[in-house]
Formats: structure tokens, sequence, C-alpha cells
């Protein structure tokens, strides 16, 4: 059975996410380099991200610091200029194609309002907000094709995590597309079990020539 949608996670694969960690660790009071490297090595321990926040605190409570940062006026909110440069261009080359598109990841609703915004082109924007389940519950990715309204083997996921998207997508019956970029994509591609996505990329413009593939 020939893929007939794409779904996108967000983070790190349509949007470049360097501003949103640079943002965090001005609010810790270090640098950019001195968070990536904390980042990086809580990746490689594989746990969750907020355990790069707690390294600077042990006591951080993400809702108050994100409060905190709205009232001094310094919440991050998407720009156009955080979009990857193959993000628009390689969507609508697969939408011309005739490929149903997708945008769903483990982002509050505001991300999900900006990308629509922002004149993403896609058929379908949701969030882990919206569907008030985060992945990598298997409900996400049921949602995912309750959205697309196609079987699981027609669906393809695209992100930048082993266990975050790929092997949840594929446990749900769809086909995961690893893209290797971003701190995640990074450390995750140095793992022999990469190879297990149905299909690996550098770029989100080897995808569309590649679908077929799979």
């Amino acid at each position: 059975m020939s893929v007939k949608a794409v779904v996108f996670d967000v983070g790190e694969t349509l949007v470049d996410e360097s501003r949103y960690w640079s943002d965090w660790a001005s609010y810790f009071g270090v640098s950019a380099e001195n968070f990536m490297d904390r980042l990086r090595d809580v990746i490689a321990c594989g746990q969750h991200h907020h355990a790069v926040f707690r390294s600077y605190d042990p006591d951080f409570k993400l809702a108050e610091a994100l409060r905190a940062r709205e009232e001094a006026g310094t919440a991050y909110s998407l720009r156009p200029s955080d979009l990857y440069a193959d993000s628009i261009s390689s969507l609508e080359q697969l939408r011309q194609s005739g490929y149903k598109i997708g945008i769903a990841g483990n982002q509050p609703e505001s991300v999900q309002i900006a990308l629509k915004s922002l004149g993403v082109p896609a058929d379908y924007v949701a969030s882990s907000a919206a569907f008030q389940v985060e992945k990598p519950d298997k409900l996400f990715f049921e949602k995912v094709l309750e959205m697309m309204a196609y079987a699981p083997a027609e669906v393809a996921y695209v992100g930048d995590r082993l266990d975050n998207d790929i092997f949840p997508a594929q446990n749900a019956g769809m086909k995961g597309i690893f893209l290797k970029r971003g701190p995640w994509g990074q450390d995750h591609a140095k793992r022999s079990e990469c190879q297990n996505a149905d299909l690996v990329v550098n770029d989100l413009a080897e995808i569309q020539p590649r679908l077929k593939s799979i």
C-alpha cells in the first residue's frame, strides 16, 4: 500500500529551535553554548529535556517559569525566521505531488495557531495540546490517523527522534521517516537502530523523490 499522506513533527523538523533554547539559556543566565552542552548530555542519557532545566534549578517548575517569562515580556513565540529553509518548499512539493500534508507535534496550541497564521502549506495542523495527549503515547498517533483519515500504512510520519516519533509511529502501523538534524536527530543518527526507520533523510527535500520507495 503506497503512502498517500505525510505528517510532520514540529520542533527540529519544520522549526529550528535554536532561538527557543537560546532564550532559555538567557533565562538561566548562562551562555547558549553551555546550555546546549547540557542539553546534549541529557539527550545522550535518554532523559526528558526538562532535566536540563532542573540541572540549573533543582526546584524548577515549568508553569511558573513560563508565567514569569510572560510577565517579563520574554515569552517565546514562533517567527517566520524560525522555520527551516526547506520547510515551506518541501511541503509545497509534496502537496503538488498529490500527498495530503499534516503537522502534529508536542506543542502548545499557540504554536499550532502560529503555524496556521504563517501560511505553512498543510491540509491539517494539530498539536499535543489540542489532542490532549503527548508523544510517544499511542493515542497521539491514533489521533493523527483520525485527522488524516487514511489507513495507517498510507501515512508517513516525519520526525527527528526515534523514541518519540519514528518507533511509536511504526508501532501504530505508519511509516517512519527519520530526519537527521537538531540535537536529538544528531544523537539518534549515531545509533544503529536508526536504520529501522522506513526512510532516513538529511533534510526535508529528500523526502518527495524517495517516498515511493517505502
